[in-house]
């Protein structure tokens, strides 16, 4: 059984359609749409802010994450230049999505287009201390790679 959170919505003036919501009882995260006054065509490698029309009031000690859909990254190259992206629960602005064509051929976002999905996220916060040293591990201080490959 999920665990409801209560999350405030607020439509921008540049926002049409309805209250984003879950496609799936088991999905994680909910879709959102372009809101775009005219279709904006990505070229390979481009990137551009996708508006989606919404603000919300995410509740503390919670972030939004930001993150590709699937079907348009395998099939397409379409992702987010920083994903998952984070939603801070002190922003009150309205979310945009930072959309990057990683495809081989111009990709175009319609409005009303599903372009990303929103994953509602608990947060715990370090607590920071200097130490003269760190307990060890089996890894010890072996970077990328150190781990071999199967």
């Amino acid at each position: 059984m999920w665990q409801a959170v209560n999350l405030e919505v607020k439509k921008l003036e540049n926002f049409k359609g309805d209250m984003p919501r879950y496609a799936t009882d088991g999905a994680s995260g909910f879709d959102v749409r372009a809101q775009l006054s005219e279709p904006v065509t990505l070229k390979p490698g481009q990137r551009s802010m996708i508006p989606t029309g919404l603000a919300f009031a995410i509740p503390e000690n919670y972030e939004i994450q930001v993150r590709p859909r699937s079907g348009l990254a395998v099939r397409n190259g379409i992702s987010m230049v920083n994903t998952p992206g984070t939603i801070d629960a002190d922003y009150r602005g309205e979310v945009k999505v930072i959309v990057i064509n990683h495809g081989q051929e111009d990709f175009t976002i319609n409005d009303q287009e599903r372009i990303a999905q929103f994953v509602l996220c608990p947060v715990v916060k370090a607590e920071f201390q200097w130490v003269e040293s760190l307990s060890g591990t089996e890894r010890g201080d072996g970077g990328f790679g150190s781990t071999g490959k199967n």
